[in-house]
């Protein structure tokens, strides 16, 4: 009978046999990554302020995202060159000196530094440990296990900005870093102790370097906008950058090693028009958790911790939406798809009223529309587009969302940051700037959301 009841899938099924501390292990090493952004988010006009970083705000994001995309990609093939144990301790130890880095730095340029090797770290912990789940877990305990990680996520987003806001209302936000370089330390070595060597040395697995490499020139290119303080200079910067990124995928589907499905660069595809909604939406998403905070602190009067809650409410509505409508069939992943575009847009476009007169009910409100409308079609977006591939290309294409997603909010923060920029956000927080990209980081954007609401409907329509 025992026996039996460890082998029910059960959560007393996943804790058994000794897998309970490889599970703390990897829900540790996914909520460092988690709770990241919510953190730096929180804490970016305290670093502003003290770094005289306000030009940067866009890059702390932007420079953690893309260090995530290309370290999520070759996860899979270091771990299988060098084992499991030693590659996830080496990537916590990177995620630990990119924290230290950042704690330490002098100026705003280590500052951003340590956010890329903190990207990188972080993305590789959270692939080593997608792989650790697949090589420590029967498949009977799979559910559990990313019903724990969902749940991390979802711990992360209202703990996340407590930290940070913590952190910052007492002046001390370099703190923020230094605690979790010491949570980095302790995976590191919980890596090095509890997991085993793995594969080593197959050096057949190959990474889609020439993709990764026009992704980081793109996305680098609208980040520069950042530092053009002319219109028509950041214009062409930004033209270069997207450019750059459709060059990457007729690149990627001329290639014998892809990042994404096969036909993705054909929007009458599902695929492709699944993954352009989702970079899309993806990237207008972005500026309401980099630029809210400091807009709130300015002209709401708020607190780092009440502003970074405030704006957490997107990640809660995302979270609670998913759950409620998960169980629909039948006609209505359609409906919840376009419907989760429109509402989607529609907060975007709620940011660009409500933000410049510090309207905090306004914020909630958009916040709740942006992220409702992501939790209304995320996962139905998704599994529209794994159930229109073949079986060969489903292991690429749920490794494409991910990628596209990080690459979206990547070019999202470095594009708001160059509007920002331009309305004189660089110049100081005050309340001029704090309305002006409050205005103009949302209005600048909103063409680019109401692109996705258009791929969205071509996802999601009837094919003969």
């Amino acid at each position: 009978m025992a026996a039996a009841t460890k082998a029910d899938g059960s959560w007393g099924d996943v804790m058994a046999d000794g897998r309970l501390p490889r599970f703390i292990l990897i829900c540790l090493g996914v909520w460092i990554s988690a709770a990241d952004s919510l953190v730096t988010a929180t804490i970016m006009p305290s670093v502003g302020a003290d770094l005289g970083g306000y030009a940067y705000f866009g890059w702390a994001t932007a420079g953690f995202l893309l260090g995530s995309v290309l370290a999520g990609a070759s996860s899979g093939l270091l771990a299988l060159r060098f084992g499991l144990r030693r590659a996830t301790a080496a990537a916590a130890l990177l995620y630990a000196v990119g924290c230290a880095l950042s704690a330490a730095g002098p100026d705003i340029w280590s500052f951003l530094i340590g956010r890329l090797l903190q990207g990188m770290g972080g993305g590789w912990v959270v692939g080593f440990c997608s792989v650790a789940i697949g090589l420590l877990f029967p498949d009977r305990l799979l559910p559990r296990v990313y019903a724990a990680i969902t749940a991390v996520w979802g711990v992360a987003s209202l703990l996340g900005p407590m930290i940070g806001g913590i952190f910052a209302d007492l002046g001390a936000w370099r703190w923020v870093f230094w605690l979790f370089a010491i949570q980095a330390l302790g995976v590191a070595w919980a890596a090095f102790v509890m997991l085993p060597r793995g594969d080593q040395n197959q050096a057949d697995s190959r990474v889609a370097w020439p993709q990764l490499t026009l992704i980081a020139a793109g996305v680098s290119a609208i980040g520069l906008a950042d530092m053009a303080h002319d219109f028509a200079r950041s214009a062409a910067l930004i033209a270069l950058g997207i450019a750059l990124l459709a060059a990457m995928v007729w690149v990627d589907g001329r290639s014998a090693v892809r990042l994404l499905p096969k036909g993705t660069g054909n929007l009458r595809s599902i695929a492709g028009a699944g993954l352009a909604t989702m970079f899309l939406l993806t990237t207008a998403s972005m500026g309401f958790s980099i630029y809210g905070p400091a807009i709130l602190q300015t002209l709401a009067g708020f607190s780092a911790l009440a502003a970074g809650y405030v704006i957490a409410g997107e990640a809660a509505a995302w979270t609670v939406l998913g759950l409620i409508v998960a169980h629909l069939t039948g006609a209505w992943p359609v409906r919840m798809i376009r419907l989760g575009a429109v509402v989607a847009t529609l907060g975007v476009l709620l940011s660009a009223l409500v933000f410049p007169s510090g309207s905090v009910l306004g914020v909630i409100v958009a916040g709740l529309f942006l992220g409702g409308g992501f939790g209304l079609a995320w996962a139905f977006m998704s599994q529209r587009i794994l159930a229109a591939l073949p079986l060969e290309e489903r292991a690429i294409g749920a490794a494409a969302m991910t990628t596209v997603r990080l690459t979206g909010a990547a070019v999202g923060a470095a594009a708001a940051g160059a509007v920002a920029n331009l309305v004189g956000f660089s110049e100081g927080l005050s309340e001029v700037t704090a309305k002006a990209a409050g205005l103009w980081v949302f209005v600048s954007i909103l063409p680019v959301a109401m692109l996705g609401v258009w791929t969205a409907w071509r996802l999601t329509a009837e094919r003969t």
